[in-house]
């Protein structure tokens, strides 16, 4: 594990939204949703996620989740992710996504 410093962390935009809208991604190499989330006052953004064992499409609207929000878009196939949505690894190597426990304002930074 490589250690970071305290100033390096600080520059990791890590945010709350809540997912608006919800897409299968069949242009994904893996099995993939597209996320159109909205971050408050950052505004809206889409992400590319990978979380289709644990979650179907009609339970991720209005869910909240946890993302870095200033990484540069990357490229997917024919659709550009602008943010990352995070989660932890189950023991069967597929995403659980983090949230917070209560609601909470879109675009709260981590503290």
């Amino acid at each position: 594990m490589e250690l970071i410093s305290w100033e390096q962390f600080e520059k990791v935009e890590v945010r709350t939204g809540t997912i608006i809208d919800a897409q299968p991604f069949p242009k994904a190499k893996k099995p993939a949703y597209q996320l159109t989330i909205d971050f408050g006052p950052i505004g809206i953004k889409k992400s590319s996620a990978q979380i289709t064992v644990h979650y179907a499409l009609d339970t991720l609207i209005g869910r909240q989740i946890i993302a870095v929000v200033n990484f540069p878009p990357r490229q997917i196939a024919n659709f550009f992710s602008e943010c990352l949505v995070l989660g932890v690894y189950d023991s069967n190597g597929d995403v659980v996504l983090l949230r917070p426990d209560n609601a909470v304002d879109n675009g709260c930074r981590m503290g």
